[in-house]
């Protein structure tokens, strides 16, 4: 049965696309998709391809985040406490500042950037309209979070007490 090909992607990519979603698998590593093809240099060509036609996202050196067909015009979005947690692969971070003052209900507004608190990484990374600040902090504040859970997939935010504290 031939596939009717989706305006500008190739059968390749939708080959790609349908696996991963079937699956459920919106977040994925190289590793997942491989099989489909014949060498690494390949598999960067296709997926270049689908970072430029903004099919998938590049969370991080590993982990890239597939945007689904039934995106409506390529737009799409994923909870940011889950996307925070694969990003940094559900360890050594917290997500502090105004975001863990909403999750706590201390403020009713929604905020725009979210202060991730880790031992590995620094900077600002946008996703989805959303700024990801990236704090440096050490192993020892690491105790200032707790698990929580949300769409059945866990995150770490600041705990309680001591978002608290940040409120002035």
């Amino acid at each position: 049965m031939a596939v009717k090909m989706i305006k500008g992607l190739s059968n390749k990519e939708i080959e790609i696309i349908s696996e991963l979603e079937l699956k459920n698998k919106y977040f994925f590593q190289r590793k997942d998709i491989q099989k489909h093809f014949k060498n690494t240099n390949l598999m960067n060509y296709y997926i270049h391809k689908l970072i430029k036609k903004g099919r998938i996202i590049k969370l991080n050196k590993t982990k890239y985040y597939l945007i689904p067909i039934k995106a409506k015009g390529g737009f799409w979005a994923e909870h940011p406490f889950i996307l925070v947690d694969e990003i940094l692969n559900s360890k050594d971070y917290f997500i502090g500042g105004n975001y863990a003052k909403y999750y706590w209900r201390f403020i009713e507004q929604i905020p725009k950037e979210i202060d991730v608190y880790t031992t590995k990484k620094q900077g600002i990374m946008k996703i989805f309209n959303i700024q990801i600040n990236f704090r440096r902090t050490t192993k020892n504040n690491l105790k200032n979070a707790v698990k929580r859970n949300i769409s059945n997939h866990s995150f770490l935010v600041a705990n309680k007490i001591k978002t608290k504290e940040w409120i002035k």
